[in-house]
């Protein structure tokens, strides 16, 4: 098959033929169809994660089930399928009350073994992790819901129980930020975007948020909030750096909820959290990670009744060979949505 390969950290990605992979035991090899390019994948490539060389990256995935393992009971060749980005073991205590997205014994494509970038992946522990993809959905549309749209869902449902007409601060209007701005609107709140980007910003309007926000060097971001709302009552950090954390955070209003989406590598030591406002406040302040197959029946219900859109988010779809060049890239890209990768495109789309 066709993969996507890192062969040193921080190095150049090489499109190759390589062996496709088995079905292991009580899990599933999936054929490709989409997979999206996130900045997650940026961060394993600059080694912010433990991976082993040579890789391939990936994450977030739809595709057709290509083979079965032994012990599989609930799927077969042919369904069309996705799988959030945390694949529990299914067999510990986490996993058996839902929450697979922390099993101590997790597997993580893209991350543990090798990803979705390619034409064929393994996924393990099948029949707790896989997700059905309804027919009205496409592949496309599915891809980006196993990282972004499920972490943006579980952060404001799961973990910080947001309500209609609640104002929600988002920081951050890459993929992620735009799914938590769409997911919020569906659910009855106003929402505040905040981005670098007037392209990104521009976008978050599109799609229904209430305030923007460009922030620049030297702007006040809490101050405005607090003047606009008296303060959020739901912070996202969608970004996941030292000073998008502590901005989101004292945006909140008293008592309110922070929810930490975007990654905090500790490239140059832990970042600083603003705990003396959290403590003074009493804030809530959650982490969020991901979300498990157990949990995207609501999310699904949503897409189902046209409130969720997810592929709204899409800006482009490429092949592999362009894909190579995108992701060193990620942290200095402007996009203003989700690229999307097809393993079977041979040129740029």
């Amino acid at each position: 098959m066709r993969a996507l390969l890192l062969d040193q950290i921080a190095g150049p990605l090489q499109v190759r033929e390589v062996p496709p992979p088995e079905a292991p035991e009580g899990g599933v090899v999936v054929q490709v169809r989409a997979t999206g390019l996130c900045r997650s994948d940026w961060h394993a490539w600059a080694g912010h994660d433990d991976i082993a060389l040579p890789h391939v990256p990936g994450h977030e995935l739809a595709g057709v089930v290509s083979a079965v393992g032994d012990g599989v009971e609930r799927w077969q060749v042919g369904d069309r399928v996705t799988v959030p980005f945390v694949e529990g073991c299914g067999r510990c205590v986490w996993c058996k009350s839902g929450n697979a997205q922390v099993c101590p014994d997790q597997e993580q494509p893209g991350f543990t073994h090798w990803g979705s970038f390619a034409e064929y992946v393994a996924l393990h522990a099948a029949d707790t992790n896989l997700v059905a993809i309804p027919d009205a959905v496409s592949f496309e549309a599915a891809a980006g819901l196993g990282c972004r749209f499920a972490t943006a869902y579980r952060a404001l449902v799961g973990r910080a129980r947001l309500q209609p007409g609640e104002w929600v601060t988002v920081v951050g209007a890459g993929g992620v930020g735009l799914s938590a701005v769409m997911i919020a609107k569906s659910l009855g709140a106003q929402v505040i975007a905040v981005d670098r980007h007037e392209g990104a910003l521009a976008k978050a309007g599109q799609l229904g948020a209430d305030r923007l926000m460009l922030s620049e060097d030297g702007c006040d971001i809490p101050a405005w909030v607090h003047g606009l709302t008296g303060g959020a009552h739901v912070a996202v950090d969608a970004v996941g750096t030292e000073q998008t954390c502590a901005d989101a955070i004292h945006s909140l209003r008293r008592r309110g909820r922070h929810a930490q989406v975007g990654l905090l590598p500790p490239v140059a030591g832990h970042p600083r959290v603003p705990m003396d406002r959290v403590i003074a406040w009493e804030l809530d302040v959650f982490g969020s990670h991901g979300m498990a197959a157990a949990d995207y029946p609501g999310m699904l219900e949503l897409i189902a009744s046209g409130a969720l859109t997810p592929q709204a988010l899409i800006e482009r779809v490429v092949g592999l060979d362009e894909a190579a060049q995108l992701l060193p890239a990620m942290d200095r890209a402007t996009p203003a949505g989700i690229t999307i990768i097809d393993p079977t495109l041979t040129s740029v789309s």
